[in-house]
């Protein structure tokens, strides 16, 4: 059985779409029907059902999803084997999607003066999908937003950074440095929204409205350096988590403090206490926070 085919099912279950999965798969999304409907001819049932754009497994896809990604690992883990020599097989770290282009470069290129030998796997979701993935042990360890739910008992979590709420503006909005300014330039300026729908979006959200400010809303997008680089060419202002990610645009954007107290997006390492990979997770945590902190 060809893991390919198993892993191209999989991933199309965790996105929910066969276009989505293609995306994510870097293959046309004939190819991923191809591959489920070689599955299914081999296995002699049905594995999905279509909706519309969405797909759902059926009986029988639902039965074989977990016994599936045990085989992908398993196959990542023996050929992690072979060519490290590493019993351990390979590693599964995952990211929240903004950490894949700010933090993880930092956080991989430290792990591997310490490990250079270790076979990595890297995947990307929301950090709540992310979270629930260490849990279940399809990860052995993600850098994550802090979810708003109690850490499960098998995992642990180590905070790594606190990213409170700042204002960012293209250099000429910046006059003034003045708290005054700040709610000034929100209700005035072209503003565009971190995407309501994300955990990050709620505390910018929740600042609007503690400090009574109705923004002139220009877009809504779910993507901290697709804002930041709206803000860079122009666009508009923005409340974004003042991550160290925003210092890559240097001087083609301008931060103006905010008032008092905001909210903080808490970005941390989250592992599981039961994956026979504990130690070398629970070392990359420690790097993470040095690296961070």
């Amino acid at each position: 059985m060809d893991t390919n085919y198993l892993e191209t099912f999989v991933k199309t279950l965790d996105c929910g779409s066969i276009s989505d999965a293609a995306r994510y798969l870097g293959i046309t999304p004939g190819a991923v029907s191809a591959r489920i409907r070689a599955l299914e001819e081999e296995l002699g049932q049905p594995l999905i059902r279509r909706s519309g754009h969405t797909v759902r497994p059926t009986e029988h896809g639902l039965l074989i999803c977990d016994k599936a990604r045990q085989m992908i690992q398993d196959s990542r883990d023996m050929t992690a084997m072979v060519k490290s020599g590493n019993v351990l097989g390979e590693l599964r770290l995952g990211s929240f999607f903004s950490g894949l282009t700010t933090h993880l470069p930092r956080l991989l290129e430290k792990t591997y003066e310490h490990h250079p030998d270790v076979s990595i796997f890297v995947s990307y979701a929301p950090s709540v999908e992310l979270c629930h993935q260490v849990h279940s042990g399809t990860l052995d360890i993600a850098l994550a937003i802090e979810p708003q739910f109690a850490i499960y008992k098998n995992c642990s979590w180590l905070k790594i950074q606190d990213e409170p709420l700042t204002l960012i503006v293209p250099p000429q909005y910046a006059t003034a440095n003045t708290a005054t300014n700040a709610h000034d330039l929100l209700r005035a300026s072209p503003f565009i929204r971190y995407a309501r729908s994300s955990y990050s979006g709620q505390l910018v959200d929740r600042y609007l409205k503690d400090n009574r400010i109705v923004p002139n809303q220009r877009l809504e997008i779910d993507s901290l350096l697709t804002i930041a680089s709206l803000v860079a060419r122009g666009v508009g202002v923005a409340l974004v988590p003042d991550s160290f990610s925003l210092e890559s645009l240097g001087k083609s954007i301008h931060k103006v403090p905010l008032p008092g107290r905001t909210q903080i997006r808490k970005i941390g390492m989250i592992w599981s206490n039961q994956s026979p990979r504990v130690t070398i997770s629970k070392s990359i945590a420690m790097y993470a926070r040095n690296l961070f902190n």
